[in-house]
Parts: structure tokens; C-alpha cells; sequence
């Protein structure tokens, strides 16, 4: 069934889609359709006019900058809230220039390598990331330089590593006061006055290079009489090898090694120590609240300087806590303590505001089985009240205002009838009174505030609404000025449909699992098509599209002659704290059971969505569950392209696996794992992998070719040299069609060995 919206301006009309449908080809799978399929990108590129992707404040003034698309590429502009004026940013010709010489290429002024930027020195410069590399741009003589400005290191203690060690911090440490200044030296804490030409006097001794204090963890209290810093015991550090095959410039292959932490791995473990410094003593810090620690935060210090704070996450993410230190005896107390006997979501449903020096604290919960905000009284460590409430999903805080006891905040779910997954914008008091939604209109929506918070620059759209950008007041959620109504009729000209949001029942038979249907352009309602799953199951988020978008890679399956899906199953996020909670120590569930109703309530609607011919694809977690439909459920999965596959989770990062599988490592692990349960496969299988990729080990993918040879298993594997974490590239899209087109189609892709080949469209890579 499609979901019902009660407010729809700037529909997609029924005459418009009429009007764009293309002709009927031959039969599927045909040079046609592959033409077709491969010329898509060109076909769609700059059809979509005036539509707003990106948006951010101007610190301290009520000015917003944006970037929208033009006839020729895209347009960084700044708009006053309170004068109405609209302006160009900056000049994206000289820019342009500017960023050419610094990057020793050609950069387009209609193409700028960049999607968001800030302004700094008075709006005279802006600051910018072109990839690994920030920059500092001038916009008087048109400059650009790197720089290291605003960037810092973690000064927390745990984790995981990965890539390589942190150079070790050698810069010296000012107190407030300026009095003194620290420093590690020989992994000790070295203090030395400022006025004293001295090599300082030692605070401690007992550091070693087996247990030293680190530097970059240090900090000062405010009133400059004591440190706080951590003495860190190293994990294991794990490296994982790599041989690339075909390096650039070079015929011998090359060794490369890069650190990179598994599950079940020997982790950093840091023990905080406060110094007096003054008085040259040490205060040891009572440990008992806070051992075997995945993590904890950086040190920080109260406004009184009396205590300091931080917080540990308990290995296994099932307890998750806000300590503080007595500074004068070391004695700790545990001011908030969340627990969840399944995990505790730090990654993403994690806030804290801290008000009055601590006395109140705002923590995210999902204790009720929904995620939403509690008032804490930081004295005593109770609850003083519960902020927001209800069967929604509280997505984040966009600010506090302590003076007003006001809280902005953003979430999903609180409208009945509509989508759960739209994002809508939100105002409530500290006590739970005087709830005020500031969005009114049902679709996905994202706010960007003034820094006073007095206006809001709202962009919004649904994948059958182009988007729509606006200035409002935030005091009463009326509107200042539209800024721009996406003009899509180009792309519908094309033959181009959107995709078809679709819901059904999931296993319990009560819940909602949504999705989108997506249909080739030469659609024919008499004929028979076989559906493809585009799969991305990782439990940190919700990915059926939710925006407006051509869906360039499920689109250009879809020519080839398929009905091409998205579905978010249970154990996504983003909904119920129990709909998520299916993942936990199961991610070989991957909602595939919800998966699979969902595909057949959509056959019993459509006589055309054929379910005898499904076939699923995906890429790092969706590539471990792309193989699972096969292992796990091949009386309905036929054929599986897996790029990337995380396929053995004990193999994969640590911090991505423990969260969701647990620790110890239990039996779980190998009960999801493609590698133990290789022995299954039935279907069509194509394994992808980069052998270069530093998000997933590329040896997890060759341990399950390892194992299919041994259960003399048929399949196919594509290595690509050289590559990263990747679903292929131009030829991995060429692998994956060809590989559908022959397994479900029937038919020979076309013979590329006897014809040049052209560009295709990418496929959506996942982290």
C-alpha cells in the first residue's frame, strides 16, 4: 500500500508522469537497455534545477549560506534573514582559480570540489576539506593553503586503532594562569614554571613505555592548581597485511601493513590521575566504577575545579556511564548510569548537555523503549523529570537555552499517518511542557539554525517531491522567504519516475517495514519482472531513501529489466528501541525475514513483481548480507552480488562489530558468519572485493572463497587491484548487471570483448 501524506504541495503530477512515459523496448535485458542503463548519468545530469543540497549558519550574524544547482552546475550563495538579500558567496571563478593552483588541476567554477565550507576572519576567508586536505582560502587575494587550524586529537583513552599510531604530542601545556606549563617527558608529567628558566620538576614517576601518561589527554583545572591526565597500559596492536599488486609507476608488487583492531582484541586501558601541583602530590583515583572500559572520554574539568569528569563506556556497550573525581581525594561517583541488557547505542543515540556547572544534565536514553531526552539532577544523580515522551524516536538536540529552559530538538514518528522515518523539527520546555513543532510539512526534512537561534533555514523534500528550501522565524515557526522550489520537469521529460514508497507487515505481523519500489523507465503492467534487493542492513542507521534523488544506481538496474527494491527490516535503527534490539548478537539476521514478507504482500498487489526471481546485492555489511540470503534463506534469494563483504564479523573492526554482536566473543559470531555457513550456498554467487581495502580485511572475503572451494561449491569472485572499500566502480557495475541480467534474465549481457565499452553510473558504496 502507499503511505498516505496529509500535506503534499509540489506533487509530482499524474499529467506529468503520463506525459514522460517512455516508448516500449524489446525484450529485457537487451543492448537497448544497457545503453540505456549506462547512459543514465549523462541523461539525468543537471535536470534538476534551483534544488538546495547543503546549508550552514554564519557564526554570529542571521546570515545562511547555501548551495543550490543552476543550468551549469551548482551556486554557493548567502542569504540575510533579517535584510531578505540573497548575494553570491564568494567568486567561484577566482575561487576556482585559487583552488587549481593548490591542487595542481583544473577546478571548475561551476564544479567546486567541495559540499560545505565556513566562513572565518570576519567572512574575509572560508575554510574547506577537499578530501584529506583542509584548506584556508582567502577571499580577498584569492589564496588557498592548508592548515591544521581547529583540528585536535581524540583526547579520550581506548577504542580501537586503526591505520597508524597518533605522533606522539611533544608541545608544551599552559595553565589558565599561565604560571606553569606541562609537558610528558620520558612518559612522565614534567611541570615547569613559567617565570623559572629551570628543567621543570617531575610529577610523577612511575610512567613507563608500557604505561605512560599521554600527553594529549591532559588538562588543566580552571583555577590552575591541578592537572588531570591519563596513564594508559597499551592494548594489542593488531596489524592486518596487505600486498599490492600492481602499484603505480612500479612492476614489483608492494608490502603494506596498517594497524587495525578485531573484536575480542587486547584494548588501551587508561586510569585518570589528578595532580596537585603546588603541593607536588599525587591523588590516585578509585578505578572500581570504571574497569574494563571499551573507552573513556576526555577529562573535563568543573568551573569550581573541585571535580572532574568523564565518561566510560563499559566493553560490550551494555553499560554506559558519567563519573566524577574528587580532585582532592580521588573518590568517584557515578552521576548517570544507563544500562541495557542488549547494548546501548553510543554512536548515535548518545547526548549530553551539561547546565549550571553540572547541577542539571539533559542525557538521551532509550530506557522506555523509545529514544528521548531526561532532565538529571547532577547532584544527587536522579531523575528529576523526562523531557520528551511517546512511541517516536528523538534523532538529536539542536540547542538548549538554559535562561528559557527551552530545547530544540529533532525527531521521527510523532505524526500518525505519515512516513516514521520523516525528520520533523521541534521546540519543548526542560519539564516536558509546551511541545511546538516548527516544520508543518509531512516530508524529510533538515533545519539549520541562526547561532542565536532566532531563525532556521528548513530544507525539505520527499523521493516524490523535489526539494524545497525556506527561511523561518524560529519564535513562532512563520515564514521570512522561500528560497528556492526545485524545478524538476527536465528530468521528468525523460521518462524518469520516482520511487514507489511501499509498506507491509513484518514478522510479528504488527509492524510497519517500509521501502521503496523502484520500476524501469519502459515499465510495461503486462509483463513479468524479477526483482532485485539493493541491501544495506547496519544496524547504525535507517537507508530506504527518504529525499528526493534520481537513484542513479537502483535506476540503472532497473533498465536492464528488473524491479529494483530498498527496505529497511527490523534491526535498522531509527525506529523502537525493540525493532532495533533484533540485531543484537544477530547480524546475520539482517531482517530478511521482513525482508521476505514484505517482497511477497508487494506480489500479492503487483501480478508483474515476480518472487520466483529475486535477486539481492550490497556492499560491506550489505555485502555479508547479500551472501546470508543465500546461506540463510535460499528458498526465496536465487542470485547475490556481495562487494566488500564484512562476512565473518570476529574478522571485521572492532568497533563496529562489539556494539552489535557483544563481548566476549560468543558462539553468535560463528552462527552469523558466511565463512562457517559457506557449506549452504545454494544460488548464483559473485564475490567483490578491493585488495587494498582498509574498512573491511579483503582476507574475510577470500576465508569464504577459502571455504566454498573446500565445500566444492560453484561461484564467481572478482578481485580488482589496487582498489579500496568498494562495490566496484564502473567495472564492478558491469560485473553486477551482467551477472543479473544472466541469472535472473536469462539472457547474454552483450559481448564487451568485441566493443568498446562506456561509462556506467556508480553503485552506492556504504561504510
Amino acid at each position: 500500500m502507499r503511505p498516505a501524506h496529509s500535506r503534499r504541495p509540489l506533487l509530482l503530477s499524474a499529467a506529468f508522469l503520463l506525459a514522460a512515459q517512455a516508448p516500449m523496448v524489446g525484450a529485457q535485458g537487451t543492448a537497448a537497455d544497457y545503453a540505456r542503463a549506462e547512459g543514465l548519468r549523462a541523461r539525468y545530469r543537471g535536470l534538476v534545477l534551483d534544488a538546495v543540497d547543503q546549508a550552514g549558519a554564519i557564526d554570529s550574524t542571521p546570515r545562511f549560506w547555501y548551495r543550490t544547482s543552476t543550468p551549469r552546475g551548482t551556486a554557493f550563495m548567502v542569504v540575510d534573514a533579517e535584510s531578505r538579500e540573497k548575494r553570491p558567496a564568494f567568486d567561484q571563478q577566482r575561487l576556482a582559480g585559487a583552488l587549481s593552483a593548490v591542487l595542481h588541476r583544473p577546478v571548475a567554477a561551476d564544479s567546486l570540489p567541495f559540499n560545505t565550507f565556513d566562513f572565518a576572519k570576519g567572512e574575509q576567508a572560508i575554510t574547506l576539506w577537499v578530501g584529506p586536505t583542509r584548506l584556508r582560502c582567502s577571499l580577498d587575494a584569492y589564496t588557498c593553503a592548508p592548515t591544521t587550524a581547529g583540528r585536535r586529537l581524540d583526547a579520550g583513552v581506548g577504542g580501537a586503532l586503526y591505520g597508524s599510531l597518533p605522533a606522539e604530542d611533544t608541545t608544551e601545556r599552559p595553565s589558565p594562569d599561565g604560571r606553569w606549563v606541562a609537558r610528558v617527558r620520558n612518559h612522565n608529567v614534567l611541570v615547569r614554571s613559567t617565570s623559572d628558566a629551570g628543567p621543570g620538576v617531575y610529577l610523577s614517576t612511575d610512567g613507563s613505555e608500557g604505561a605512560p601518561y599521554r600527553l594529549r589527554t591532559l588538562v588543566w583545572s580552571p583555577d590552575s592548581r591541578r592537572i588531570a591526565v591519563y596513564r594508559v597500559v597499551p592494548g594489542y596492536p593488531r596489524e592486518v597485511h596487505y600486498v599490492r599488486s600492481s602499484p603505480e609507476g612500479q612492476l614489483q608488487p608492494e608490502h603494506v601493513t596498517r594497524l587495525y583492531s578485531k573484536p575480542g582484541d587486547l584494548l588501551d586501558r587508561g586510569t585518570p590521575v589528578i595532580f596537585d601541583v603546588p603541593a607536588r602530590r599525587t591523588v590516585t583515583v578509585n578505578d572500581s566504577s570504571f574497569a574494563g572500559a571499551y573507552a573513556i572520554s576526555p577529562l573535563e574539568w568543573r568551573r569550581d575545579g573541585r571535580t572532574v569528569t568523564f565518561e566510560y563506556n563499559q566493553r560490550g556497550h551494555q553499560a554506559y556511564r558519567v563519573i566524577e573525581v574528587d580532585a582532592a581525594t580521588g573518590n568517584t561517583r557515578v552521576v548517570i548510569d544507563e544500562r541495557s541488557p542488549t547494548f546501548f547505542e553510543y554512536s548515535a543515540k548518545k547526548y549530553r548537555r551539561d547546565l549550571a556547572d553540572g547541577r542539571e544534565i539533559i542525557w538521551m536514553s532509550e530506557r522506555d523503549g523509545w529514544n528521548h531526552l531526561y532532565l538529571y539532577d547532577g547532584v544527587t544523580g536522579r531523575v528529576k523529570n523526562q523531557i520528551t515522551r511517546g512511541s517516536w524516536v528523538v534523532r538529536g538536540v539542536d540547542g538548549v537555552d538554559s535562561a528559557t529552559r527551552q530545547v530544540w530538538f529533532h525527531a521521527s514518528g510523532m505524526e500518525r499517518g505519515v512516513d516514521p522515518y520523516f525528520v520533523q523539527y521541534y521546540r519543548i520546555g526542560m519539564d516536558g511542557t509546551g511541545l511546538t513543532r516548527l516544520t508543518t510539512v509531512d516530508a524529510m526534512h533538515t533545519v539549520t539554525y541562526s547561532s542565536d537561534m532566532r531563525y532556521y533555514l528548513d530544507r525539505w523534500s520527499r523521493v516524490d517531491l523535489p526539494p524545497v528550501a525556506e527561511l523561518h522565524r524560529t519564535s513562532d515557526g512563520s515564514l521570512v522567504m522561500p528560497l528556492a522550489r526545485a524545478d524538476a520537469s527536465g528530468l521528468l521529460a525523460t521518462g524518469w519516475k520516482p520511487p514507489e514508497p511501499f509498506v507491509a507487515k513484518g514478522r510479528d505481523g504488527k509492524t510497519d517495514i517500509w521501502g521503496v519500489i523502484i520500476r524501469p523507465s519502459s515499465f510495461d503492467p503486462a509483463r513479468h519482472y524479477p526483482v532485485v534487493e539493493n541491501i544495506y542492513a547496519g544496524p547504525h542507521d535507517s537507508f530506504v531513501p527518504k529525499t528526493f534523488s534520481t537513484q542513479l544506481g537502483m535506476q540503472a538496474i532497473a533498465e536492464l529489466g528488473f524491479i529494483v527494491v530498498q527496505i529497511d527490516g527490523m534491526g535498522t535503527s531509527n525506529r523502537s528501541k525493540a525493532f532495533h534490539d533484533v540485531t543484537f548478537r544477530n547480524l546475520g539476521d539482517a531482517g530478511l525475514p521482513d525482508r521476505i514478507l514484505w517482497h511477497k504482500a508487494v506480489a500479492a498487489q503487483h501480478p508483474w513483481y515476480d518472487i520466483s526471481r529475486v535477486g539481492i546485492y550490497g556492499t560491506s555489511a550489505g555485502g555479508q548480507s547479500s551472501t546470508g540470503a543465500l546461506l540463510f534463506h535460499p528458498e526465496f534469494y536465487r542470485v547475490a552480488v556481495s562487494s566488500a563483504g564484512s562476512h565473518d564479523n570476529r574478522m571485521d573492526k572492532l568497533w563496529w562489530n562489539e556494539q552489535w554482536m557483544g563481548w566476549p566473543i560468543g558462539p553468535e559470531y560463528a552462527a552469523a558468519s558466511n565463512v562457517d555457513n559457506a557449506w549452504r550456498l545454494q544460488g548464483k554467487l559473485l564475490l567483490l572485493v578491493g585488495e587494498m581495502d582498509t574498512n573491511v580485511d579483503p582476507s574475510t572475503t577470500m576465508q569464504v572463497v577459502n571455504a566454498l572451494i573446500k565445500a566444492r561449491k560453484t561461484f564467481d569472485l572478482l578481485v580488482i587491484p589496487g582498489a579500496d572499500h568498494t562495490s566496484g566502480g564502473d567495472y564492478g557495475d558491469l560485473k553486477r548487471w551482467d551477472f543479473l541480467v544472466h541469472n535472473l534474465l536469462g539472457v547474454e549481457p552483450p559481448d564487451r570483448n568485441a566493443m568498446p565499452v562506456a561509462g556506467t553510473v556508480g553503485a552506492e558504496d556504504h561504510r
